[in-house]
């Protein structure tokens, strides 16, 4: 969190408290191991009562919910029970392969061939249901779906090697653990690997690394995409969740920010800057603008399409938890709208089924933009993808009472239920008498019906009124799509796909604050902190206030409050922020050398930069350091090195980690270093030298050396340091970790070996055993580990999950060239007697040939 002595973000922080109640507790299992593998929630719940009469699960029903959404109508009533049946159920298993991954063909191989199969003939219950299958929209059979919820797959025996495959894979980032409908924004998107791309909000991650693969797509081994992800989140926490995942990816065109999404910075260029010494003239940046070509604006929501994955949303669950969302969700994607390129292309999207957060926001959006946005018709993508268009009419229900029009809201509730929640948009002036409205109010509050015509109040909030019909919007929002759990077996999601026609004028880029009390002090100085400079475009570009100062993501009326949306608005699992993670905004230090805050007293403060908390982003210019490492690797000049380092430490003799940026991400972090540091930056670039910090390091020629995540990248552009192994030594080095010189099985390799540099090296897996030169190119399919070659010995630096996923990798390899060399020497042999057996019958016809045949 950073400041006011609170301490930094630990593990113990990720742990959720909400309660799994489609856990089976460890005991149920080794009590009952026979039942382990085919029992359901239903059976656990009985269990448990048993055990503990005192306990009751969750109850996987709300009658305010069945009756709101009946009201709204998103589903027939002729569905409406397999729709709630399905709400019920949880949630089954799904995952995605990495397409960069390495390995990506060889586990869809693996899944193909092998658990498709396997699983099914497993499968205890006797059915012929398929255990996994691809998802059929999902592009080239890289994502699958699992008959068994996530549960099943940790408790069912027969799932077990199933279920250590997916854990090792997801641990090492060749697959991601996701939900199905999650996959399907960034796939709208249509992303390229030259696009700048911003999800707005982005934590826990998986969208993010879907959009880091669509980047990567296509790109050369050892070369980078023009392109680059910012991925933000408010919560901290959440923030370096984010960080965790997208590090599997190995990434060095990412940056992870944390900011308030309706307030992300645009990073201007100063007209009359000043040039720095430190990255050079600022004409040579690149760009003056951050903009984006792709905006992914998935925005916190009240969550309760993730009802089949977080059950206890089922008793937190009221309606008022939608419309204290939607003044934030429409600021955030109004702000998406603003840093969007025009031509570009922006996905509005949430796991909520309510038309308030979802086709209302749109609707507002698409007002407020004036004919700058339109709609997009996306029916024709993903033809498999059942989905259903938005809808065109909806109502809005504030403390028990529908509203069909926002005539209806009486004036002292217009700060809560606003104009944007209906389908027409309209407001109204007013032209009931002030007695007129004070009746009115006296009823609302007393629960009684009015006599008007307008609205209609009942004493039994869970009962609707039926009198009005709602209004229908002219607006295109058939063209949205929703994804609801009985189509297709998964949760709930909604999406709708913007394209910018022409810049959004001044006044639409202003954004309206969200309703919150405070005293008259609190508002002045809340009002002194939004106040900024606006440029001709109408975008904040004030150089000495951040944006953590403003509301929280999470801010809603104390009204909305107290109509229920209370925990279960605020809960993570529906990316909701709490406003506790508001933080102040750091002030620039009147004592400051080389960008460093300098802390006098006697506790000493970490070195930060202009954000509190937070190390500052320098790029690494210690040439001495920098040559060293170019001339013990042998790094080649076409490789563009020098002036793509990054340090998160300001004191160069004190650098632990140096960080490779790629082209793109260089040019940001230089206009955000012109512009006054507006982003603040959780996470950069990809981890490419560590130091050394063993005795025998400090005696190597190179102090650092090549980290695990940066050796892909920059293998192809090394010269030195290099050995090609056998695929027996290299297997003995995954699973021994040291061996020394005299004990490879190829004295060739361990000769070789000790005529290194002590240091770091490469071992590549040679590929043909049979051929013994080291001139091998690398390409996608190049195998290889990093090493350090010490005075009697090589060392392997790899983590012990990584080792056993190369294990794998490696045992799989040589079982399938094994498998096609005894297939070809089959083909032969079958081709070797085809032929002798032609030859024979050829020569018996020619024996039986006489000369009146021939004439």
């Amino acid at each position: 969190m950073g400041g006011k002595g609170r301490s930094r973000t630990q593990r113990k922080h990720f742990r959720q408290s909400r309660e799994n109640v489609w856990k089976r507790p460890k005991s149920d299992d080794s009590q009952n191991p026979e039942n382990s593998s085919n029992s359901t929630p239903d059976d656990t719940n009985d269990s448990r009562v048993n055990r503990d009469p005192g306990w009751q699960p969750f109850a996987t029903q709300n009658t305010g919910f069945d009756e709101y959404y009946k009201e709204q109508e998103i589903v027939s009533p002729e569905e409406w029970d397999a729709f709630i049946q399905y709400l019920r159920k949880p949630l089954p298993a799904a995952f995605r392969i990495n397409s960069s991954s390495q390995f990506y063909m060889d586990i869809r191989r693996q899944l193909e061939n092998d658990f498709t199969i396997s699983l099914q003939a497993e499968d205890t219950d006797g059915s012929e249901v398929a255990a996994i299958k691809p998802l059929p929209w999902y592009p080239n059979n890289l994502a699958w779906h699992s008959n068994f919820s996530r549960n099943q797959l940790r408790k069912n025996q027969t799932l077990e090697r199933f279920h250590e495959f997916l854990k090792l894979e997801n641990e090492t980032g060749n697959i991601t653990r996701q939900e199905a409908v999650s996959m399907v924004p960034p796939l709208f998107l249509d992303v390229h690997p030259h696009h700048f791309v911003l999800d707005m909000c982005a934590a826990p991650g998986s969208k993010t690394f879907q959009l880091l693969e669509m980047i990567h797509q296509l790109t050369e081994t050892g070369t980078l995409p023009s392109g680059m992800v910012i991925a933000n989140d408010l919560d901290v926490q959440r923030c370096n969740l984010l960080i965790h995942q997208t590090k599997r990816m190995c990434t060095s065109n990412l940056i992870v920010t944390n900011h308030e999404a309706q307030h992300f910075p645009s990073c201007h260029l100063y007209r009359n800057h000043i040039n720095n010494s430190e990255i050079g003239n600022s004409e040579e940046s690149g760009i003056s603008q951050l903009q984006f070509d792709r905006v992914l604006c998935d925005v916190p929501c009240s969550g309760d399409g993730t009802l089949r994955k977080a059950p206890d949303i089922w008793r937190k669950w009221n309606a008022g938890m939608g419309n204290g969302l939607h003044g934030l969700q429409v600021q955030i994607a109004m702000r998406g709208i603003s840093l969007l390129k025009v031509g570009g292309r922006m996905i509005y999207s949430t796991c909520s089924m309510n038309p308030v957060e979802n086709e209302a926001v749109v609707a507002e959006i698409l007002r407020r933009c004036e004919g700058s946005i339109e709609l997009v018709d996306v029916s024709s993508e993903l033809p498999q993808l059942i989905r259903r268009p938005g809808l065109k009419k909806w109502k809005v229900r504030d403390k028990g009472v529908w509203f069909t029009s926002y005539k209806d809201v009486p004036k002292y509730r217009r700060s809560v239920v606003t104009s944007g929640m209906f389908p027409s948009g309209k407001t109204y002036e007013e032209t009931s008498e002030h007695n007129h409205e004070t009746v009115t109010a006296e009823l609302f509050e007393n629960g009684k019906e009015s006599t008007g015509n307008e609205l209609q109040l009942i004493d039994n909030p869970m009962v609707p009124t039926h009198s009005l019909e709602a209004e229908v919007s002219t607006l295109p929002l058939e063209h949205c799509m929703r994804i609801v759990p009985h189509d297709q077996n998964t949760g709930a999601f909604f999406i709708a796909v913007f394209h910018k026609l022409s810049p959004l004028s001044v006044t639409q880029k202003n954004p309206v604050s969200l309703p919150r009390k405070m005293d008259s002090s609190n508002a002045q100085a809340e009002i002194s902190k939004n106040e900024g400079k606006e440029d001709s475009d109408g975008v904040e570009i004030d150089s000495t206030r951040g944006t953590e100062g403003r509301l929280s993501e999470a801010t809603i009326d104390a009204d909305t409050l107290e109509n229920g949306i209370g925990e279960a608005a605020l809960d993570a699992d529906s990316n909701i922020v709490s406003e506790e993670n508001e933080k102040e905004e750091a002030q620039p230090s009147s004592d400051t050398k080389n960008g460093a805050e300098v802390v006098r007293g006697k506790r000493k403060l970490q070195i930060q930069g202009k954000w509190r908390g937070v190390d500052p982003v320098l790029f690494y210019r210690d040439d001495t350091v920098i040559d060293s490492i170019m001339e013990f690797y042998g790094i080649k000049d076409t490789f563009p090195f020098k002036g793509h380092l990054i340090t998160r430490n300001i004191d160069n003799n004190h650098v632990k980690r140096i960080y490779y940026i790629s082209k793109s991400v260089k040019e940001v972090l230089e206009l955000n270093l012109l512009s006054g540091q507006h982003l603040k930056i959780a996470s950069v670039g990809l981890k490419m030298f560590e130091r050394q910090t063993s005795k025998e390091g400090a005696t190597a020629p190179c102090l650092f050396r090549i980290s695990s995540e940066g050796l892909p990248l920059v293998l192809p552009h090394i010269t030195k340091q290099i050995l090609y192994a056998s695929a027996v030594d290299f297997k003995h080095l995954l699973q021994y970790k040291i061996i020394k010189f005299s004990d490879f099985v190829n004295p060739e390799f361990g000769e070789k070996a000790s005529k290194l540099m002590l240091g770091c090296c490469v071992v590549v897996l040679r590929r043909d055993d049979n051929v013994l030169t080291d001139d091998q190119q690398v390409d996608a399919s190049t195998v290889a580990i990093g090493c350090w070659r010490g005075r009697t010995n090589v060392a392997v630096m790899v983590t012990a999950i990584d080792c056993q996923e190369l294990l794998e990798r490696l045992s799989s390899l040589m079982a399938t060239e094994t498998a096609l060399m005894q297939e070809n020497s089959s083909s032969q042999l079958e081709a070797d007697e085809i032929a002798y057996k032609n030859d024979s019958e050829l020569k018996e016809d020619i024996k039986t040939l006489t000369p009146a045949t021939l004439g």
